[in-house]
C-alpha cells in the first residue's frame, strides 16, 4: 500500500498520517527511520487504546523520536463543527474534513455494548431513494485517515464509554472507497489497536459486487446488504445501483462471502416504505430470495427526512410484514429508531456536502479505487 493511501488531504505542510496507516505500513514506516518494528506497535497502542494524538505524551518513544515524528507527522483529527446528544443517548458529530465539506459519526449506547456508526465518504454516489445522504450529493472520497479519525476522537469523548462496535453505515458507500476502508477495518481488528473480533466490524453496502467478492478474501468481516425491495423493478428505482448489479447477481456474492465468514449470515437491511415494499405479498416474494440461505433480515421503520417523499410504514403493516417473514423461517428484527431527534438514525446523515458531483453509477462507483 502506497503512503498516498493513508495520508490526509495536503495541509499541516504536508505531512504524512499516520492515523488510518496499519501495522504492517506502519512497522515499513519506522524501518525507514532506522527505528525498531515494535514502534508500530507503541504508537498503535497510544493511538487506539489511550486515544493518545499528542506525540510529547507518548513516554516511551524517546525524545528525539517524539520531535521527529512532530516534524515530519501528524495525528490530527478533524475539527468538530457541532456536538449532539440525542434523549435516548445518542451521540452525533459534525466532523470538518475540509473543503467546506462535512459529515457525521454517530455514538449508540446499549446495555452491553457501543456502537459506532462511521461515515467513508463526504456525501454518496449511489443516490438512494430513501436516503438523506444520497440527497446531497456526493463529492469525494475520504482518506484512511479521515476514517479513522472519527473513531479516535468518538472513543476519547464517550469515555469511559468504550466502542463495542464499529458499523460502515454513515455516509457514503464504504465499498466504493475500498482502499482507504480496508486499512480501517484491518486497525479495528488489530489486538495492537482495537482489536475488535470480525463480527463486530460490519461493512454496509448498497451491493458493489466486485468489492464484496474481493473483500471476502481481503477481510471477512460481516456484511450487510441494503436490499430494500424484493424484485429487481422495485429496486431499480430505490437503489439505482441494481440496474449494474441485480438481485440474482448481488446474492451470488452473498451467499459466497458468508461461505467464508465465520458467523456464516449475511443482515439484509430493509428500510420500510408506506405503501411501496410493505405488502405482505412483497414479504413473502422475500421469503423466497433468502429462505434456506444464511441470511437474517433487519427491518428498517423509514426515517423521514425533508423533500423524502416517502412516509414511513404503519405499525400494523410493519407488524404483518415482520410476521410473515418470522413465519417463513427467517431470523427478522426490527430495528429501533435510535437518535431521531437529532437526525442521527438510519437514513437521515446529511453532513454538509459542497461542490457536489452528479456521477453515472457506471463510472465512479464501480472505480472503487478512485481517491
Amino acid at each position: 500500500m502506497s503512503a498516498s493511501a493513508v495520508t490526509l488531504p495536503a495541509k499541516d505542510g504536508g505531512k504524512l498520517s499516520l492515523l488510518g496507516m496499519p501495522g504492517p505500513r506502519l512497522i515499513e514506516f519506522f524501518e525507514n527511520l532506522d527505528e525498531k518494528p515494535y514502534r508500530a506497535q507503541q504508537i498503535m497502542r497510544w493511538l487506539y487504546q489511550r486515544h493518545e494524538n499528542d506525540f510529547d505524551a507518548m513516554t516511551d518513544l524517546s525524545a528525539v523520536l517524539r520531535k521527529q515524528l512532530a516534524e515530519m507527522t501528524t495525528l490530527e483529527l478533524p475539527p468538530v463543527l457541532k456536538r449532539e446528544h440525542s434523549d435516548d443517548g445518542t451521540r452525533k458529530w459534525l466532523l470538518d474534513v475540509g473543503g467546506n465539506q462535512a459529515v457525521e459519526t454517530v455514538y449508540i449506547p446499549e446495555p452491553n455494548r457501543g456502537t459506532l456508526c462511521i461515515s467513508s465518504q463526504a456525501g454518496c454516489a449511489l443516490d438512494c431513494a430513501f436516503c438523506a445522504t444520497g440527497h446531497q450529493g456526493f463529492n469525494r472520497n475520504l482518506s484512511s485517515a479521515e476514517i479513522m479519525s472519527q473513531v479516535v476522537l468518538a472513543a476519547r469523548e464517550i469515555a469511559p464509554a468504550t466502542i463495542t462496535n464499529v458499523v460502515f453505515m454513515g455516509m457514503g458507500e464504504p465499498l466504493a472507497n475500498y482502499r482507504n476502508v480496508l486499512p480501517v477495518v484491518q486497525i479495528l481488528i488489530d489486538d495492537h489497536a482495537y482489536g475488535l473480533s470480525r463480527r463486530r466490524v460490519t461493512i454496509s453496502t448498497a451491493g458493489v459486487v466486485p468489492q464484496i467478492v474481493k473483500l471476502a478474501s481481503d477481510c471477512n468481516v460481516a456484511l450487510a446488504v441494503s436490499l430494500h425491495a424484493p424484485t429487481d423493478e422495485l429496486r431499480d428505482r430505490l437503489v439505482p445501483i441494481n440496474r449494474v448489479h441485480p438481485i440474482a447477481e448481488l446474492l451470488d456474492a452473498c451467499w459466497a462471502y458468508a461461505a467464508g465468514q465465520a458467523s456464516r449470515q449475511i443482515t439484509f437491511e430493509y428500510v420500510l416504505l408506506d405503501g411501496v415494499n410493505d405488502s405482505v405479498p412483497q414479504a413473502r416474494q422475500l421469503i423466497k430470495l433468502l429462505r434456506n440461505r444464511p441470511a437474517k433480515v433487519n427491518l428498517i421503520p423509514f426515517n423521514a427526512f425533508p423533500e423524502s417523499g416517502f412516509k414511513c410504514s404503519t405499525q400494523s403493516a410493519i407488524d404483518a410484514f415482520w410476521k410473515t417473514v418470522r413465519d417463513g423461517g427467517l431470523i427478522t428484527t426490527i430495528r429501533r429508531p435510535r437518535g431521531d431527534d437529532i437526525a442521527a438514525a438510519c437514513g437521515q446523515l446529511a453532513g454538509r456536502v459542497r461542490d457536489r458531483q452528479r456521477v453515472r453509477l457506471g463510472d465512479r462507483v464501480m472505480g472503487a479505487s478512485s481517491p
